[in-house]
C-alpha cells in the first residue's frame, strides 16, 4: 500500500502539468524583483524630499508671518494703551475743572462773616505770640478783586487815560488780578524760604482782604481830587491794612530777620501798588483855570502894539498941568 502511494505520488508530479512551476513563463513586471523596489524605495524618498522642502517653505513662512501678526498686535496693544491712558488722564482733568464741588469749601461762606472780616482787615492784632488764624476762603478776596477793577476803571474813564494796545477793562482786570496772583506767590515762595507757616490758599486770602483799604482810598481819591486827601487816606486806611497784614505774617515767622524780610517785602508792595494806582489813573484838576480863562479862551499872549505919535504941544501943556498940581 505503501509503494503504491509513493507511486501515485511520482505519476502525479510527472505526469501532471499542473503541479510543474516553469520559471520562464513568469512576469519580470510582476514587482516582485529587486530593481522594481529600488525605484519604489527611491521615489520614496524623493517624495520624502519634497515634502520636507514643502514642510520647510510652510515652516517659514508660518515664521514670518508669525512674526508679522506679532508685530501689528504688539503695535495695536501698545496704541490702546496710549489711547486708554490719553483718555484716562483727559477725563480726569475735565472732572477736575468741571467738579464744582472741589471748589465749594472756598466760596462757602456767609455774608455776615465777609462782612466781619472786611471789618477785621482794617484793625491790626496785638498779639503775635500765637499763629493769627487766617480764613481759608476766596469769595471775599475775589470780591474785592472785582470791585477794585471797577474803581480802577472809573478812574480810566474820568482821566482820559487812552489805550493803544488792548482795552481799558482788559488793562485794569490784568493789573488787578495780576497784582493779587504775583504778589501772593511771591510772597507766599519767600515765606517759604523764611520758615513761615503759612499756605497758598491762606496767602490769597490774606492779601485779598488787605484790598479793602485801597479800595476805600481810591474810590474816595478817584471822585475828591485833592492830593493832600490822598495822603491820609493812603497813611491812614491802606496803612491800617497793611499793618493787619504785617501782623498776621509775624505770629507766623520765627527770627527777626525772616520778620524783618517777609514784613518789609510785603509793606512795601502793598503801599507802592497804591501810589501806583492813584498816580498812574489820577485826574489833573484844571477847574480853577477853565474858572479863570474859560473853557475855549487862547492862552493869554504878548503882542507888539503901534503907539501914535504925540506932539509937542501937548507934551508942553501936560507937563504944565502936573506942575502948578505939585
Amino acid at each position: 500500500g505503501t509503494a503504491a502511494d509513493w507511486g501515485g505520488f511520482e505519476d502525479n508530479m510527472q505526469g501532471g502539468g499542473s503541479a510543474v512551476i516553469d520559471m520562464e513563463n513568469m512576469d519580470d513586471t510582476s514587482g516582485s524583483s529587486f530593481e522594481d523596489m529600488g525605484e519604489m524605495h527611491q521615489r520614496m524618498k524623493e517624495e520624502e524630499e519634497e515634502e520636507g522642502e514643502a514642510g520647510a517653505a510652510e515652516e517659514e513662512d508660518g515664521e514670518f508671518l508669525g512674526m508679522k501678526g506679532l508685530r501689528g498686535q504688539l503695535g495695536r496693544q501698545v496704541a490702546d494703551q496710549m489711547w486708554q491712558v490719553g483718555k484716562r488722564q483727559a477725563t480726569r482733568a475735565f472732572s477736575l475743572y468741571a467738579n464744582i464741588d472741589i471748589l465749594r469749601p472756598y466760596f462757602d461762606v456767609e455774608p455776615i462773616q465777609v462782612r466781619a472780616r472786611l471789618m477785621e482787615s482794617m484793625i491790626p492784632v496785638k498779639m503775635i505770640n500765637f499763629p493769627q488764624k487766617i480764613a481759608g476762603e476766596l469769595y471775599g478776596p475775589l470780591m474785592l478783586v472785582f470791585t477794585l477793577v471797577a474803581i480802577l476803571l472809573h478812574g480810566m474813564k474820568t482821566s482820559d487815560t487812552i489805550i493803544r494796545e488792548g482795552t481799558l477793562m482788559g488793562t485794569a482786570i490784568g493789573t488787578c488780578f495780576g497784582y493779587w496772583l504775583g504778589v501772593s506767590s511771591f510772597i507766599y515762595f519767600l515765606a517759604y524760604l523764611c520758615n513761615a507757616q503759612i499756605t497758598m490758599v491762606q496767602m490769597l486770602s490774606l492779601l485779598g482782604y488787605g484790598l479793602f483799604g485801597h479800595c476805600i482810598t481810591l474810590f474816595v481819591t478817584y471822585n475828591i481830587h485833592f492830593h493832600s486827601l490822598f495822603y491820609i487816606f493812603w497813611l491812614g486806611v491802606g496803612g491800617l491794612s497793611t499793618l493787619r497784614m504785617v501782623a498776621v505774617l509775624v505770629s507766623r515767622t520765627v527770627g527777626h530777620t525772616q520778620r524783618l524780610i517777609l514784613c518789609g517785602t510785603l509793606a512795601a508792595l502793598h503801599m507802592l501798588f497804591l501810589l501806583y494806582l492813584h498816580f498812574a489813573y489820577h485826574k489833573v484838576v484844571e477847574g480853577i483855570l477853565d474858572t479863570l480863562e474859560g473853557p475855549n479862551m487862547p492862552p493869554f499872549q504878548r503882542v507888539a502894539r503901534d503907539i501914535p505919535v504925540v506932539s509937542n504941544a501937548v507934551l508942553n501943556t501936560t507937563a504944565k498941568a502936573i506942575a502948578l498940581t505939585l
